[in-house]
Order: structure tokens, then sequence, then C-alpha cells
């Protein structure tokens, strides 16, 4: 069974990071979300307290099949800013693992940290304007290599669905799903 991260700093963006879950999980993907505090509880960027699963220092030597990194303002500074995140990160990237970022996690964490390797990617608003460490695509997810980026909330649906038809290696289980909860992926 594949096995995914999720990583959550406070300020995260919490809709980005539950149907991210939530469409892994339907579809038997095992998630397993990590806070990058001190504390199993973060509160998001609209104050909605989480609990995790664990915490990043208690599972820093595990490794998953993907690393999701859930946007919001202070959530991506927060995750750009620990280098325990950025070592994780490479980590996985270096042994050619899934890094997903979502909203502005691309530009504040990968970009900000040298970790974007000059492969293609999306992130929200007009950060990109200031990274030349990527080739920015406006899109609303792109993948290069073993990086699925996604642009924002708005396209959540089809970033959860595209990385977990990367997991399971089919999109015919992933789009019967899609059809089964009426999205037209």
């Amino acid at each position: 069974m594949k096995k995914v991260a999720v990583l959550l700093a406070p300020g995260f963006e919490e809709a980005e990071a539950i149907v991210t879950i939530d469409i892994l999980r339907r579809l038997q993907i095992e998630v397993e979300t990590l806070a990058c505090a001190e504390s199993r509880a973060v509160v998001s960027y609209h104050d909605v307290p989480m609990v995790t699963d664990s915490t990043l220092e208690a599972r820093r030597d595990a490794f998953y099949d993907a690393i999701v990194l859930p946007g919001g303002p202070q959530g991506s500074v927060n995750l750009a800013a620990s280098a325990a995140v950025v070592q994780f990160v490479a980590r996985h990237d270096d042994a050619g693992k899934l890094i997903c970022p979502v909203c502005s996690a691309a530009a504040r964490v990968l970009a900000g940290n040298g970790l974007l390797k000059g492969r293609r990617y999306v992130c929200s608003g007009e950060l990109w304007q200031t990274i030349t460490d990527g080739e920015y695509v406006d899109a609303p997810v792109v993948e290069d290599g073993n990086l699925i980026s996604g642009k924002g909330l708005g396209h959540i649906f089809d970033f959860a669905f595209t990385l977990s038809a990367r997991l399971l290696e089919d999109d015919i289980p992933v789009r019967d799903h899609a059809d089964h909860i009426y999205y037209p992926w």
C-alpha cells in the first residue's frame, strides 16, 4: 500500500489539506498527517484546530511514497523556515519520491530552499515572479518528474486526483471515484 505524509505547519490551508487527505483515503492510500511543530495540535489558516497523527520530529526517519505540502500564507512560511521540513523533503526528493506542494508551498518551501531544481511547477498568485529556481507553468496541476504541484484551493480536487492516479499507477479507479462524487476529472 502506498503511503503519503501530509506536512501541517501552523497556518496551513485547511481545505487543501483535508480534501487531499479525503480523496487519498477514499482511494485506499494510506495518509499520515505530521505536525511540523512541537505538538500534534496544529491550528490552520482560518483557526481550525487539528490533531495530527504524529509529529515530523517523531517520523523524521520514515520514508513515504509522497510528501504533500499544503499552502496557506503563514503555513507555507512556517514550512519553509523549518530546517527539519527542508531536510525531510530533500531526502525524499533525492530518493525519487513524489514531492507535492500546493498553492504557495512550491514558491516558498521549494523555491525558497533551492528544491525546485529547474523543474516546471505552478503556485498561487504572483509568487512565481521572483523565482529563478524553476519554470512556472500557469495550469491547475503541473507534473515534472517526481514533482506534482497544484495551483491552489480552487484546483485541489484536480491535484488530489492527479496525485492518487500517480500513486496507484492507474487512473481508472480514480476516474470512477471522481464520477462517484460528481467531479469531472
